[in-house]
């Protein structure tokens, strides 16, 4: 029998007698910082104990929590709770890790101080990757991405993950942890629901134009890599348009459905929209067909994945590509800017968006995700602007092995190799037209492996230089956008690895260019604040009826709010086409209507012989 008393926690776990000796409840823990400082088991593993480090971080934070709470006359728990609490543990890191942060003593004291180094009111974020999924049920692909940040907790528990899901190896990060979460400001039991739901478009407005200081994003969608198609038990490469789609967590159409939708609510340009980047011949019209009938804002592809149609066999499997293969992605190329027209309507229209990077295949391939293909393609086609996604950082979503990359002494070009980022960076240095994206790679590292961002953010200023880094933040994936905002804001290269280095400093003046300036001047836009959104002569919704009053307040640099009713404007028709329960499903029992209203059909080709002789 149990030494323990039935129904205690002891009893409920999965650890020996012998095991439970070493552990306590973690709820039984009397100091709780802002930013956890030591490893959280939820039963499945044995914690490791609180290394040297994070002892300090707690000792040292606990010490600045009872003074400042002293002085300001509450208790320790409440001051930990506030803002205050926040900067004492971002205070408490930089003195034991580095100064990674930018914070004050005074904003321990002074609300007004933390924010006065907090995002400041006027800045123009311009999110250049930002995800929400169709309302039918999804794969469990994002719910694991939203454990992965969010941590150990109820919230990851209820959606069936007990360990970081990326993370098998149980590797720590720098706060000693192979769990910590990414948010400090949405730890549990505040941390939202893992559930569908919270990346469907309703939540998707909210957490994007509501609770964050986003001024304009982009809605980007994915070409899938297999499909899995009625009657089968094992998802395959697609052979068309048609089985691609089928798979696509947004089409082409859904995502800028969204576009138009959030753009008349609010009656300003705050929502953009990728279209689907099909290379090869076999693709070429749905690529038109898009175009004439979508008007993309720019185009979002992945070379890793199979979406490549090299011919007009029916019975062949979509494959991976290359940026730089003359045969099978340059007439795409070239179908796009023969269509420069789109350019006076969406100025981005010439903006190739390709995913480079967290790649799980060992190979160093460019349809792997290798940057070898780079400098090619933005020489032969400097009218284009390629944006590479996740700056091609290798690791996939755990950054342990760029933190080890940085340990080894393995240098290229005087800094720290990381794979394959700082190969990138180098590569991309000569070309004008191409630019860095940091989604997911600057999330992954600024609080659980920040020494992994500052020699991220220092080896893409030395060598692509601040006019060509771009700010995404990869959300809904991680929750909503703001706290990756705040950090880019807060964020500081320690002194001693900028000048070992020879990194530029990232001022602010850098900040605002990579959180909003660069894209604005990609797509065309004028950056300004989001300011109140009535005008003379709109109706209830802000919209003035006229075809041309997007592209005029675009170019005044006017954005107006999102309303905070949004959800009772979403028409029938737009629930409809997001397959919102309810209404009719564009699942994959569209398929053949899909593929008729593309402009395909029943093909009458036959392959082999025939006879035609007695």
């Amino acid at each position: 029998m149990s030494r323990w008393m039935p129904g205690s926690p002891e009893d409920d776990s999965w650890f020996s007698d012998e095991q439970l000796e070493k552990l306590a409840p973690a709820e039984d823990e009397p100091f709780d910082t802002p930013v956890p400082t030591r490893m959280v088991s939820n039963g499945e593993y044995m914690p490791v104990p609180q290394t040297e480090q994070q002892k300090r971080v707690e000792v040292r934070t606990k010490e600045l929590a009872d003074a400042a709470a002293k002085k300001l006359g509450i208790g320790r728990r409440e001051f930990l709770g506030s803002s205050g609490g926040m900067a004492a543990s971002f205070i408490a890191m930089n003195e034991v890790f580095g100064k990674f942060f930018n914070v004050s003593h005074e904003e321990m004291f002074e609300p007004a101080a933390y924010a006065a180094n907090s995002v400041p009111r006027d800045l123009f974020v311009f999110d250049d990757q930002t995800h929400m999924v169709r309302s039918r049920p999804q794969n469990n692909t994002s719910r694991g991405l939203r454990a992965l940040a969010q941590g150990p907790g109820p919230a990851s528990t209820a959606a069936g993950f007990f360990t970081n899901p990326n993370n098998p190896l149980g590797q720590l990060d720098e706060l000693g942890s192979p769990w910590t979460p990414w948010n400090p400001n949405q730890l549990q039991p505040a941390s939202p629901p893992n559930v569908g739901s919270e990346f469907q478009l309703e939540k998707y407005i909210q957490r994007m134009f509501l609770e964050a200081q986003t001024t304009v994003a982009i809605l980007s969608n994915v070409t899938p890599g297999t499909v899995l198609l009625p009657g089968e038990t094992d998802p395959k490469p697609p052979k068309n348009i048609p089985e691609s789609l089928s798979g696509a967590i947004l089409t082409t159409q859904q995502t800028v459905a969204v576009r138009d939708f959030v753009n008349k609510i609010a009656g300003s340009t705050r929502l953009l929209g990728h279209g689907l980047f099909y290379p090869g011949i076999g693709n070429l019209d749905y690529m038109q067909y898009q175009i004439d009938n979508y008007h993309p804002s720019s185009w979002k592809g992945y070379n890793i994945n199979r979406a490549a149609k090299v011919d007009g066999d029916p019975a062949s499997d979509m494959r991976r590509w290359r940026m730089d293969d003359e045969t099978v992605v340059y007439p795409t190329y070239e179908l796009i800017t023969a269509n420069d027209d789109q350019l006076e309507r969406q100025p981005g229209f010439f903006n190739i968006c390709v995913h480079k990077g967290l790649s799980t295949a060992a190979g160093p391939e460019p349809e792997l995700g290798h940057p070898m293909d780079v400098p090619k393609a933005a020489r032969d086609w400097p009218q284009l602007n390629f944006i590479y996604y996740h700056s091609c950082i290798r690791p996939a979503f755990w950054n342990y092995n760029a933190l080890q990359d940085i340990k080894s002494g393995r240098t290229r070009e005087g800094v720290p190799d990381i794979l394959w980022t700082t190969e990138f960076a180098t590569l991309a240095a000569p070309f004008p037209n191409v630019y860095a994206e940091i989604g997911t790679t600057w999330a992954s590292s600024v609080v659980t492996f920040p020494t992994v961002a500052a020699h991220l953010m220092g080896q893409l200023l030395k060598f692509v230089g601040s006019d060509r880094i771009v700010f995404g933040s990869d959300s809904l994936w991680y929750g909503g956008p703001q706290w990756q905002i705040e950090a880019m804001w807060r964020f500081e290269i320690p002194e001693s690895i900028r000048r070992a280095y020879r990194y530029p400093k990232l001022t602010q003046e850098a900040k605002r260019k990579i959180l909003g300036l660069n894209s604005a001047d990609l797509y065309g836009l004028v950056p300004g604040p989001v300011t109140e959104r009535r005008r003379d002569g709109d109706d209830d919704h802000g919209n003035s009826g006229r075809d041309d009053d997007d592209r005029r307040e675009r170019r005044r640099g006017v954005y107006h709010p999102v309303p905070a009713n949004f959800a009772s404007l979403i028409p029938n028709s737009l629930k409809t086409l997001l397959e919102f329960p309810g209404y009719t499903a564009d699942n994959l029992s569209k398929v053949k209507q899909r593929y008729a209203e593309l402009g395909g059909g029943r093909s009458n080709a036959r392959y082999g012989w025939i006879r035609t002789r007695l």
